[in-house]
């Protein structure tokens, strides 16, 4: 049986690609990087509320505050490119989730012991 998304999902997938399509050629401040990547979206029921998740290699107030200034300009642009009644109110939000999985591989490769070279001929 086919799994059923609720239409605020499939809502939140398209306004993820579109944004992050709209950041990549469209943004023209320059304290919103190319840089930025949409991680998940997630709007609310009623559609009137979208939360942006993102990260970006230099996740700082600055560009935070960059894409809080877009949001009018990203909404707008959502409003033409989607057929929805109502666009919902974006709110960015940066996403640390890779940044502690990186923390946690740096503190895994530093407690396990390197390999040695036999381990990698009898594996082989």
């Amino acid at each position: 049986m086919a799994k059923e998304f609720s239409r605020s999902d499939r809502v939140a997938e398209q306004i993820q690609r579109e944004l992050a399509d709209l950041l990549q050629f469209e943004v023209k401040d320059p304290r919103v990087s190319s840089m930025v990547t949409v991680t998940e979206v997630e709007v609310s029921g009623d559609m009137a509320h979208a939360k942006i998740y993102y990260t970006a290699p230099q996740g700082t107030p600055e560009l935070q505050k960059g894409l809080e200034k877009t949001a009018g300009f990203l909404r707008s642009q959502l409003a033409k490119r989607l057929l929805l009644r109502t666009v919902p109110q974006l709110h960015f939000s940066y996403d640390a989730s890779i940044d502690r999985g990186m923390h946690i591989a740096k503190l895994i490769d530093e407690v396990l012991p390197p390999p040695s070279p036999d381990q990698d001929d009898e594996s082989a």
